[in-house]
């Protein structure tokens, strides 16, 4: 099927961990001057960043979740619908690759380019294979991966896996040229916290306890930037002030990358795209993956980090006020021990995910033009096979 103009069409949902790295491929793709469209569902409007100008289509999708009959019915017509809806779609723009990004979104897109014969890339952001994603895998023609070992994962598919990274917008690739601002003995000590909607309810309960559990010489020395709930503003800032800590709360940070890059210490769930900010950036974390995570994802993406030597995981369960006081204070202490975590975060991190995913991308329009000059083709040495 002959591509319009070496079309790529981006297909993702609404969530950030989604949309960011189809938003960061977006501006690499669109620097290397190559043509996009977006797909998406229902959830998918008001793109910012790469994805703010592209030609935008919703079609119909729904996860095929639970165990009650009539609501799989009810999802397995969406999805047919959408299946339908994305069959017209294609034949219309005629892609010459298409890219999904995990979730249920996709799924319509992804099977209709499949039954179009359309070349595919299935990225996967974290370290086990998302349900959807394990259901594509077999139909798609690469399986870009942000983890070198990724689980649930069939041998099968094991044998088109390209470990990219996973991409995240250029204001982290900066923060990543800058080095690690080494806490001093005796110095300032700046603590980042960062929590969405599933994540800074606990952090709002236990961080400002535990810094404010610390001794009287290590309290004037730190320096908070958290993110809260609305509901919990109050409490944590009348916590920390209470106490003499500096501290800026807030719901919603805007510069988190300039936050970042002048942290000594993030406390974070370990989603897949702030696992993949604080890689690329090289800032070592405290992480408390999100117990009711999807096939506790989190749970995997801490834990690569955490054997990595570039973060600590603390479960939900352990992570109480006294545990997390001792271990700052350890940090405090013997403040080496963050350079060192600093170090393993940024070499876990790829440098150049977007890059790489875009070589990708590159080689298959390529092929789909049949031939092989002209187009910018992918390092050699950046396939891996997961284990």
């Amino acid at each position: 099927m002959a591509g319009r103009e070496n079309l790529v069409l981006l297909a993702t949902g609404g969530t950030g961990g989604h949309v960011f790295p189809a938003e960061a491929l977006a501006a690499t793709l669109i620097r290397r001057g190559v043509k996009l469209a977006l797909v998406t569902d229902r959830r998918g409007h008001a793109y910012g960043g790469a994805l703010r100008n592209l030609e935008v289509h919703q079609i119909q999708a729904a996860p095929m979740a639970g165990r009650k009959f009539f609501r799989l019915a009810k999802a397995a017509c969406v999805l047919a619908c959408g299946f339908l809806q994305a069959i017209r779609l294609l034949r219309r723009l005629k892609p010459a690759v298409v890219i999904g990004f995990g979730g249920y979104a996709p799924v319509p897109a992804m099977l209709a380019a499949k039954c179009l014969g359309i070349p595919t890339i299935l990225h996967e952001q974290n370290a086990i294979l998302g349900r959807a994603n394990h259901l594509l895998a077999p139909l798609v023609t690469t399986l870009a991966m942000s983890f070198n070992a990724t689980g649930n994962l069939r041998p099968a598919d094991a044998l088109k896996v390209l470990v990219t990274g996973n991409p995240v917008r250029q204001a982290f690739y900066e923060v990543r040229e800058k080095p690690y601002p080494a806490p001093l003995s005796d110095g300032p000590f700046a603590v980042l916290v960062l929590g969405g909607s599933q994540g800074a309810s606990v952090f709002a309960r236990i961080v400002p306890k535990a810094l404010v559990a610390l001794d009287d010489t290590a309290r004037p020395r730190l320096r908070v930037s958290q993110q809260c709930r609305p509901e919990d503003l109050n409490a944590v800032r009348g916590a920390y002030e209470a106490a003499g800590i500096a501290a800026e709360v807030a719901s919603f940070f805007e510069d988190v990358p300039a936050r970042l890059s002048t942290a000594h210490l993030v406390i974070s769930r370990a989603g897949a795209s702030t696992v993949a900010e604080l890689t690329t950036a090289g800032r070592p974390a405290i992480l408390v993956p999100y117990p009711s995570a999807t096939d506790d994802h989190q749970m995997a993406n801490a834990r690569a980090l955490d054997e990595a030597g570039g973060a600590w995981l603390m479960p939900e369960s352990c992570f109480t006020p006294e545990a997390l006081a001792a271990r700052i204070e350890s940090f405090l202490g013997l403040p080496v021990i963050l350079n060192k975590a600093a170090a393993s975060a940024k070499a876990l991190g790829q440098g150049i995910a977007a890059e790489r995913l875009a070589d990708a991308v590159m080689e298959l329009l390529a092929d789909s033009n049949g031939h092989n000059g002209g187009a910018q083709r992918r390092n050699p040495n950046a396939r891996e096979v997961a284990a």
